[in-house]
């Protein structure tokens, strides 16, 4: 009796075991096939979703040219923004932005940042901008946008340096104008890459500053 009671026991045991050795499996096949059901939805979606450019610009930059974007101060309260090969080189999450004429200058052959600086035009002295603007070297990318306002204390020695650097706006550039441009030191051609807005009380956006203006573009690589 004994004997056959143990012969019982294990079957017993040996059953319990094959039927949850059995459920386990069914479930970690399901488990398994909800993993790849989902990692082939993500593939999927991934698929669908459009390409991300450098800087976030509408579409890719051919080689041997550097992708930018860039924006204006928004009234007096968001700084602007410049932007190259998706490096962020200026904006006020990096808090070097400021009131006035925001410059940044890019190696027209490496694309490596050599400076940022802002100039204050309307509380400032545009003597450090002129002094600054002769020393640019040449073969260098120049990106400038406006904050708040970039004109009151512009001069005309000023204006015809930036003009030098591929600016046609420049000389109508005025009080709280909302400006962007993107020129070189010895650029022999105007440049094509400028947007400006006139300060407007009948069409501002923001009260007393017209809305923010933004460029993007691909400059081609200076070659020797």
């Amino acid at each position: 009796i004994g004997a056959a009671k143990l012969v019982v026991v294990v079957a017993i045991f040996l059953l319990t075991f094959y039927v949850i050795s059995q459920v386990f499996e069914i479930k970690m096949d399901a488990n398994l096939g909800h993993i790849f059901a989902r990692s082939a939805l993500d593939a999927a979606a991934r698929s669908t979703k459009p390409p991300r450019y450098k800087c976030g610009i509408s579409k890719a930059c051919p080689e041997k040219h550097f992708a930018f974007k860039m924006a204006s101060g928004a009234a007096n309260v968001v700084g602007p923004k410049i932007c190259v090969e998706d490096n962020v080189l200026m904006s006020g999450v990096k808090n070097n932005v400021g009131r006035g004429i925001n410059v940044a200058l890019v190696n027209g052959k490496t694309g490596e940042t050599l400076d940022t600086k802002f100039f204050d035009m309307w509380g400032g002295d545009v003597a450090p901008f002129i002094d600054f603007l002769k020393s640019i070297p040449d073969g260098t990318i120049v990106f400038m946008g406006t904050y708040d306002d970039g004109a009151t204390k512009l001069n005309e020695e000023a204006r015809k340096l930036i003009a030098d650097l591929g600016s046609t706006s420049i000389t109508n550039l005025g009080f709280r104008d909302n400006w962007v441009f993107c020129g070189g030191k010895g650029i022999k051609t105007k440049s094509p890459f400028e947007q400006h807005i006139k300060n407007n009380k009948d069409t501002n956006k923001y009260e007393g500053w017209p809305e923010v203006v933004e460029m993007e573009g691909c400059i081609p690589q200076k070659q020797d």
